[in-house]
């Protein structure tokens, strides 16, 4: 999907992470290696579809994997991600939209791919199905990577 973030460094911001409210968390997370970054929320119905494809992807370790919690409750967050299972590196807790809003964020899940400075280099928007992430997302990090 199209996006003025493209080829543009990943927006500042400082926000706790979702397991450790003494741990904030910045943009300067995404430099260094190729990142996912996956918005989602408890009370996302879609995000249930897409979790599996996740778990997958992290048992894998294609790629590092870190989750935006958008909109959400910390304890309703966490309940969730016990359930199912937590793919994440680090969750990235944004109940107050800050960085959503410059991420132009829209609906849940919603997903970007940084390359190794910390650009977004891709955005896509809706669930992560096997096809997608074989077809569209593995090559654009396959690529990333080799840079």
């Amino acid at each position: 999907m199209t996006s003025e973030l493209i080829d543009k460094p990943f927006p500042q911001f400082s926000l706790t992470e979702l397991y450790d409210e003494s741990e904030l968390l910045t943009e300067q997370m995404m430099r260094g290696r190729v990142s996912l970054i996956n918005v989602f929320g408890s009370w996302c119905v879609a995000c249930n579809v897409e979790h599996p494809v996740l778990m997958d992807i992290a048992k894998n370790n294609e790629v590092r994997l870190i989750g935006m919690d958008w909109r959400d409750e910390r304890d309703k967050a966490k309940r969730w991600l016990a359930q199912r299972g937590d793919p994440y590196t680090k969750v990235i807790f944004d109940d107050e939209s800050v960085l959503a809003i410059k991420l132009g964020v829209t609906g849940a899940p919603e997903s970007f791919i940084t390359d190794k400075m910390g650009n977004i280099r891709y955005k896509h928007v809706g669930v992560i199905t096997p096809d997608i992430w074989r077809e569209t997302l593995l090559p654009i990090v396959e690529t990333l990577k080799a840079e």
